[in-house]
């Protein structure tokens, strides 16, 4: 690894669902250099990145705004042969599917996103250079309080249909994050069959506008109690007792749980909402800390970051090194989908599984495998925001 100094820094710009303390402070300690992180919501650290690629060295994000932040010249290319793992990393982000009987799903499939052709586009043609190196990943939906499987009986199919069900009007709570939250709405309202899309990824300004026709009628009738954009504030809106599901991140599960907080994390049987975090290297990364920032690229691969995010729900793109970091009872319980065989901790030690506890959804290859739409930037995204922080402001 490159020659490294207490006085030499690495500045990370992302978001909470990666840049975790623990992981800050392993990568640190193995190192060898000073890690900033700056963590923003999700669109403040896309319109960052694209606007000021002086402000980091790194760039940790969802690849589904990979595509605009590359566009913009934020970014630049990462050269394949100076990652140790790559022929490690697993078949989701490289060919686009974990098998070749698992879902593609809509939206903005990782792999087309992923290498770098000749032209300097992006596209699922492998290629020696890549826009992000594959990180954490994992696929999202909504959780709920077991009261309503008691009023909905054992037999019926979780389903995205119950976040606008009339039956729980005043006691929903979404995200109010533009590109996430639109789906899923737009998820539950095609599964209750009141609308239909070609690709809820990429909406046309007909299918959002019919979006919002709903939205705004569902609003007005007093359905949501509460927005979230934050973890922790999606944590204290499902502690209010008036608030019995919400789409949610697999981390505020984690968090409840381990306040006694009981909540079933659905398995759509429509399918997930699966997403993808990356490593970009600024555009105008300084050369004398470039070969850091590759050791801080192979580091995640290496296994410790890999671990430390399997602990709050997420999965990480080098299995292999993430199994040897993990505990035999813990790598069976958040990959494998069996039963916990004794407490299991958070990142920060609190415990938020219970020995016997079966993880929602089952295994790693389970869950992955049913992908109904992948978080994307749609062609008509900037429609969608204004449209969205219309709704939000009414």
């Amino acid at each position: 690894m490159a020659a490294a100094t207490k006085k030499e820094t690495l500045r990370v710009l992302g978001t909470q669902a990666t840049l975790l303390e623990p992981i800050r402070r392993q990568a640190e300690a193995d190192l060898g250099v000073k890690i900033v992180y700056e963590v923003l919501d999700g669109v403040s650290a896309q319109q960052k990145a694209v606007t000021d690629p002086l402000s980091f060295d790194i760039y940790d994000q969802w690849f589904n705004s990979a595509e605009l932040v590359w566009t913009a010249g934020s970014l630049q290319p990462i050269e394949l042969k100076r990652i140790d793992l790559w022929d490690k990393v697993s078949d989701l982000t490289k060919k686009g599917r974990l098998t070749a009987h698992a879902k593609l799903g809509q939206g903005v499939n990782p792999v087309s996103r992923l290498y770098v052709k000749s032209d300097k586009s992006l596209g699922p043609q492998p290629s020696d250079w890549i826009s992000m190196l594959p990180t954490a990943h994992n696929v999202d939906s909504f959780g709920y309080h077991p009261k309503i499987r008691k009023d909905l009986g054992p037999d019926e199919p979780e389903s995205w249909s119950w976040l606008l069900d009339k039956r729980w009007r005043g006691k929903v709570a979404i995200l109010s994050d533009p590109a996430i939250g639109a789906v899923d709405i737009a998820l539950a309202l095609q599964a209750g069959g009141r609308l239909e899309f070609d690709d809820i990824g990429n909406m046309t300004i007909e299918e959002i506008d019919a979006l919002f026709a709903l939205l705004t009628e569902l609003r007005g009738g007093g359905h949501f109690r509460a927005t979230w954009s934050s973890i922790p504030e999606s944590v204290q809106v499902m502690e209010r007792s008036n608030v019995l599901l919400a789409n949610l991140w697999s981390p505020a599960i984690t968090m409840l749980r381990a306040r006694h907080k009981s909540l079933v994390y659905a398995s759509p049987v429509e399918g997930y909402r699966g997403w993808h975090s990356g490593i970009g290297l600024s555009s105008r990364l300084e050369p004398k800390r470039r070969d850091l920032a590759y050791d801080y690229l192979n580091w995640w691969l290496s296994g410790p970051a890999g671990a430390i995010v399997a602990r709050q729900g997420y999965y990480m793109s080098v299995l292999d090194t993430t199994r040897e970091q993990l505990t035999q009872d813990e790598w069976a319980y958040w990959y494998e989908g069996a039963p916990a065989a004794c407490d299991l901790c958070d990142p920060q030690g609190a415990v938020v599984v219970q020995a016997g506890e079966l993880r929602d959804g089952g295994s790693y290859w389970k869950r992955l495998s049913n992908i109904a739409v992948w978080n994307a930037v749609m062609d008509e995204h900037n429609y969608l925001v204004r449209r969205w922080n219309e709704f939000l402001l009414s």
